[in-house]
């Protein structure tokens, strides 16, 4: 069965690019499966846009805000269009870091700790004196990130308590509100859930990611070459099986829907800790889920047709 398919993708947000180069791929994706398929770069105009044409189901690759966070989803809530992935208070949560992890903490799944500091607090509160007891509590190295935001744009990994406040003023043209997490060293690992037609959800193989110099930041990320993977990840079954359980709760937990992606670091001891959930991921030739459900014998046209198919359901019963 085929369906008229509005993807949503571009708008004004730092990822636009990548957004972009989503859609366009998911697009052509839908259209070798039979699919009529509307391309919209979200602007001003979009929902005069929607409201004219008989599209059975919104497809989101927009990345960061407003695409991930919620408000596009509230938007279409209104216009009564069905979309892929979770609702808005699922988005909203799952997009805001530091409540996303105190949600899987809550329900036992290991993340790193951390702290949240806002730019209110750090340049009208005097929060900076308190940045040594931040690094007591937490040690060095400290990942600094912004609190909302993805494709690790304003990620640094400060190594000693003198590059700290430099770090955080960075990450604050990001987000006005900062996450201070422990750095936890190992195998960098990302875990795709998709979910079938009966909700039934099903965990692709894990990717090992590589980079090749430095962190896996934004341009590790989409720069061809930059970073090796390794599908199935180079970590031993039980590690594997960890990860795996990590993923399906963390889905489960933020109320993530059709397809997700879990990122973590498997320790020395095998022990894996989330690091953050998208649920909206990437769907570039160098993004993760693409590459995991190719390494499973999926075919992108078939992975993306089944994020129709199952929003579709979903939004039928």
């Amino acid at each position: 069965m085929s369906f008229h398919v509005a993807v949503l993708s571009g708008g004004l947000s730092l990822e636009r690019e990548v957004s972009l180069h989503s859609g366009r791929r998911v697009a052509e994706g839908l259209a070798e499966r039979g699919h009529e398929v509307s391309e919209f770069d979200v602007d001003e105009r979009l929902i005069r846009q929607l409201r004219s044409g008989d599209f059975d189901l919104a497809y989101l690759c927009l990345h960061g805000r407003p695409g991930e966070d919620g408000t596009i989803q509230g938007m279409l809530d209104l216009l009564g269009l069905p979309y892929t992935g979770p609702g808005a208070l699922a988005s909203h949560l799952a997009f805001d870091k530091p409540l996303a992890k105190a949600a899987l903490a809550r329900e036992g799944v290991a993340t790193p700790d951390s702290l949240t500091i806002s730019v209110m607090a750090f340049r009208e509160m005097g929060a900076a004196a308190l940045l040594d007891q931040a690094v007591a509590r937490l040690g060095l190295p400290l990942v600094v990130k912004p609190a909302r935001g993805g494709s690790s744009l304003g990620l640094r990994i400060v190594g000693e308590a003198s590059g700290l406040p430099a770090a955080l003023i960075g990450a604050f043209a990001y987000d006005n509100r900062v996450l201070l997490e422990r750095f936890v060293t190992g195998v960098e690992v990302a875990i795709a859930v998709r979910e079938g037609l009966d909700g039934s959800p099903e965990a692709l193989l894990p990717v090992e990611i590589v980079p090749r110099e430095g962190a896996y930041d934004f341009n590790a990320r989409y720069s061809i070459g930059a970073t090796e993977f390794f599908i199935p990840a180079r970590i031993d079954p039980d590690a594997t099986a960890a990860c795996t359980e990590a993923a399906m709760a963390s889905h489960r937990v933020l109320n993530c829907a059709d397809l997700s992606r879990t990122d973590l670091i498997v320790d020395g001891q095998g022990k894996p800790w989330v690091l953050e959930v998208n649920t909206c991921p990437g769907m570039t030739e160098t993004s993760l889920v693409p590459l995991s459900a190719e390494a499973a014998g999926i075919e992108f046209p078939d992975l993306v047709d089944g994020v129709v198919k199952r929003a579709l359901a979903r939004r039928s019963t």
